[in-house]
């Protein structure tokens, strides 16, 4: 008779346990490593106060938003992107609102595609800083168009820049952080990288090379445990990215941006990213559901989230076509856009 009570209690919470980790899935916003990272690991301002960060593609979104929150840290950044005037308001912004002097803020403007001036833009940070701690891979652009009327130089372009890019100056930090024997590389990837997303099939094949490379890179640096190769995943985030996005033609801007409101904040996206970066997490899953159950699925059940993957994606091909924005469209009634 105990022993058929002892039994019950350890069903009843099992299923207690079990019950409230899906109550907690379904309000997740990160995968498991990140979020047990989040509530018991390092915390941002322990690892990266006083390390230098530079930063691509910091001029605007999740870019500007992780200046913002290293220099809070107090962090010395080193703010890359081809607009040197956004540059110079992000370091006016960071320097109003942090304890941080003029020479804690390097602004050195970066054309991804100029990957002959990468060797010098390296050497610039390394004599303004010293050291280069933190290699964040934030600069690129994504992509809205079928793959039926999209140029190749899209492809070309997209390639170009999120891929080879971010390689290059990849290419030039690393053997400096080999000499110290520590660093880390964190990119600034996507969803996308592993799951296939229409209306971005260029964005996604850059996307998933650069998974590739860094997957790749990681293992070659086994005898460097203090070097971490980072990637970053989130899923739609409140960010300029759509309005800087390529369509069908290199000189074609997007239409509209369409509602962003159903997106994560890039408050809460960048966070996560911290914590990770603090706790040295390998790779980072970060959305909000139902997006973050694709990755899961995607990872262990790709049968399925093929199946609902093809239905989803129809729905946004068909919004695409009718002229109806392809992201909100899944969250509220959507309305033809208007000329």
């Amino acid at each position: 008779m105990l022993d058929i009570c002892w039994l019950c209690v350890i069903l009843v919470g099992s299923a207690v346990y079990l019950l409230t980790q899906f109550i907690r899935f379904i309000f997740a916003d990160a995968d498991l490593t990140l979020l047990w990272a989040a509530r018991f690991g390092n915390s941002p301002e322990s690892k990266l106060r006083g390390k230098v960060v530079w930063i691509t593609g910091a001029s605007s979104g999740i870019g500007e938003e992780l200046s913002y929150q290293l220099a809070a840290l107090g962090a010395r950044l080193v703010l890359s992107a081809r607009r040197e005037n956004e540059l110079e308001r992000v370091k006016r912004t960071c320097l109003g609102r942090f304890s941080l002097k003029d020479e804690d803020i390097l602004v050195l403007p970066l054309d991804l595609l100029d990957r002959g001036s990468h060797q010098e833009k390296t050497a610039a940070a390394l004599k303004h800083f010293g050291d280069i701690d933190v290699l964040i891979n934030n600069g690129g652009r994504t992509q809205r168009s079928l793959c039926t009327e999209a140029d190749v130089d899209v492809y070309q372009a997209l390639m170009e820049l999120n891929y080879l890019g971010t390689v290059s100056i990849t290419k030039q930090v690393l053997p400096h952080m080999i000499r110290r024997g520590s660093g880390i590389i964190a990119t600034i990837s996507s969803v996308s990288g592993f799951v296939g997303v229409p209306l971005a099939t260029g964005y996604a094949a850059s996307k998933h090379a650069v998974q590739g490379f860094f997957n790749s890179l990681r293992t070659e640096l086994t005898d460097y445990p203090n070097i971490t190769i980072s990637t970053i995943c989130p899923g739609p985030v409140i960010s300029s990215i759509v309005q800087n996005a390529f369509t069908e033609e290199l000189s074609k801007p997007v239409a509209t941006a369409g509602d962003q409101t159903h997106k994560m904040s890039t408050e809460r996206c960048v966070q996560l990213t911290l914590v990770g970066l603090a706790n040295r997490v390998k790779e980072m899953w970060i959305a909000e559901q139902p997006f973050l159950l694709f990755c899961y699925l995607w990872q262990y059940s790709p049968t399925l989230a093929w199946y609902l993957t093809n239905i989803l994606g129809k729905k946004r091909v068909q919004n695409f076509k009718a002229g109806l924005d392809a992201d909100s469209a899944y969250f509220s009634k959507p309305k033809v856009k208007t000329t």
